[in-house]
C-alpha cells in the first residue's frame, strides 16, 4: 500500500527517496572496494607469513582487533553485536582465503578447473555447499549431481569425478549415519570441510497461501529438523524424496496451490518458487557440516590449524574404549567428535568415527596412533585437512 501511494504522489523523477538512495549506493560501492583492498592485503600478510613460517591465526591479535572496533565504534553509536558479528565474517574469510593460498603452495596444487560430485539435482543444499567450497578453491566446476550418497562415493571411487562433497552431521538433527557407514568401506580420503548455515523454507508455487497446503516435499532430514514447526500443521501429508531439490522440483511441476516443499530460497528461486515461510528449524542455529572426499590425501601445512578423522575398532572387553580415550588424554591430543557405528555383518560390534584436532605429521599424533593400533583391533586414518572451524 504505502509503495504505490508514494509512486502516486511523487513521479519517480521527484521521488525524495531517490537522492537519498543514491548516496546509500555510492558507499555500498566504496565498502566493496575497501572489502577488496582488505582481502588483497590479506594476500599479501599470507605470502610473508609462509617466508617466515608464522601460523596462519593469532587468536589474541584477532581477539585485541575486534574489541578494538568494538571501542572505536561507540563514538559512531555502531552496536556492538554487529560490529562483532561483522568483523567473524571479514576474519573467517581472510583465515579461509590465507589457508587455500598456504594449502595450495604447500601441495603444490595447480589445478584451477575440478568436477565435483553432490547429492541431488541443483538447488540442494548440498549443491549449495559445493558452489561455495568451489567458489573457494576453483575458478571453474564442472557440477555433477548424484541420486544418493552411495552414487557420490562411486562417481569418486570410478574417477568419474576428482572430489565429492557429502553433509556428516547437522547441529540439530545430529550425525548422517549413511555417510559414516559408507565411509567404513571406501579407500578415500577426507580433504577438506565446510559448515553451511541451513535455513529451510516452506516453498510454494506463487499464489499459493500457508493455509492451502495439505502436502509438503523434502528429504528426510529437514523434517527431522523441524518438528516443533510441523507440529502446528499436523494436517500436513509428509511425503520424503531424496532431496530437497527433488521435492522442489515436483512442486513446481505439480503447480498446485495445495502443495509446498521444505528446502532452500535460493534453491526456491531456482524452480520459481515462493518463500511462504523461514528460519524454523528446532534450532535456530541451524548448520550443516559437509566433507569433501578424494582419492588421493592431502599434507597439511604445520602454519594451519588441522583435524584428523580416524577409525577405531575396540576390542569387547570392559573398559576398551576409555582405555583407547586415554591414550589421547596422555597426548594432549583434543577430541571434537565421537561416533559409534554398528559394523554390518558383525552384530553387537562398533566402529569408532573420532574427529581430533591436529596435524596427522606432527610427533605426537604419529605417537598416539602408533599406540592405539597396539591397544586396539583397527586403526585407519580416514583424512587429515584444513579446519573449517573459525569461530
Amino acid at each position: 500500500m504505502c509503495h504505490y501511494f508514494i509512486q502516486a504522489k511523487y513521479p519517480m523523477t521527484d521521488n525524495p527517496l531517490l537522492p537519498l538512495r543514491d548516496k546509500i549506493t555510492a558507499l555500498d560501492k566504496h565498502l566493496l572496494e575497501l572489502l577488496a583492498q582488505r582481502r588483497a592485503l590479506s594476500t599479501d600478510v599470507v605470502n610473508t607469513k609462509i617466508e617466515a613460517n608464522i601460523p596462519v591465526r593469532d587468536i589474541e591479535r584477532e581477539r585485541i582487533l575486534v574489541k578494538t572496533l568494538i571501542e572505536q565504534g561507540k563514538k559512531y553509536h555502531l552496536d556492538e553485536m554487529f560490529i562483532q558479528r561483522l568483523y567473524q565474517i571479514i576474519i573467517e574469510d581472510s583465515v579461509l582465503l590465507q589457508q587455500r593460498i598456504l594449502q595450495e603452495k604447500h601441495n603444490q596444487h595447480t589445478i584451477k578447473t575440478a568436477k565435483i560430485a553432490f547429492l541431488g539435482p541443483k538447488g540442494s543444499y548440498s549443491h549449495s555447499a559445493m558452489r561455495r567450497y568451489a567458489g573457494r578453491h576453483f575458478d571453474h566446476v564442472e557440477e555433477s549431481g548424484c541420486s544418493s550418497f552411495k552414487d557420490i562415493f562411486e562417481h569418486v571411487e570410478k574417477g568419474l569425478v576428482d572430489y565429492g562433497i557429502l553433509p556428516i552431521e547437522n547441529t540439530s538433527s545430529g550425525s548422517i549415519n549413511e555417510v559414516y557407514d559408507l565411509l567404513q568401506k571406501t579407500d578415500l580420503h577426507i580433504i577438506g570441510e565446510l559448515s553451511l548455515p541451513i535455513d529451510h523454507c516452506i516453498l510454494a508455487n506463487k499464489h499459493t497461501t500457508l493455509d492451502q497446503i495439505d502436502t509438503v516435499y523434502s528429504h528426510p532430514q529437514p523434517f527431522q529438523q523441524c518438528t516443533n514447526f510441523l507440529e502446528n500443521y499436523p494436517h500436513w501429508k509428509i511425503v520424503y524424496c531424496d532431496s530437497t531439490s527433488s521435492a522442489m522440483e515436483m512442486v513446481s511441476k505439480l503447480d498446485k496451490p495445495n502443495v509446498a516443499a521444505i528446502g532452500n530460497k535460493d534453491g526456491g528461486e531456482l524452480y520459481g518458487l515462493q518463500v511462504l515461510e523461514h528460519n524454523f528449524a528446532n534450532q535456530k542455529e541451524n548448520i550443516t557440516r559437509f566433507i569433501i572426499l578424494a582419492r588421493k590425501a592431502i599434507d597439511v601445512s604445520d602454519q594451519v590449524a588441522a583435524k584428523t578423522t580416524i577409525l577405531m575398532k575396540t576390542g569387547q572387553q570392559a573398559g576398551a574404549l576409555v582405555d583407547a580415550l586415554l591414550v589421547l588424554r596422555n597426548h594432549n591430543i583434543v577430541m571434537t567428535k565421537l561416533e559409534s557405528r554398528p559394523i554390518h555383518g558383525n552384530p553387537w560390534e562398533e566402529m569408532f568415527y573420532i574427529d581430533l584436532q591436529g596435524n596427522l605429521a606432527t610427533l605426537k599424533m604419529q605417537q598416539a596412533l602408533k599406540e592405539l593400533s597396539s591397544i586396539t583391533l583397527f586403526v585407519k586414518v580416514l583424512g587429515c585437512y584444513p579446519s573449517d572451524s573459525i569461530f
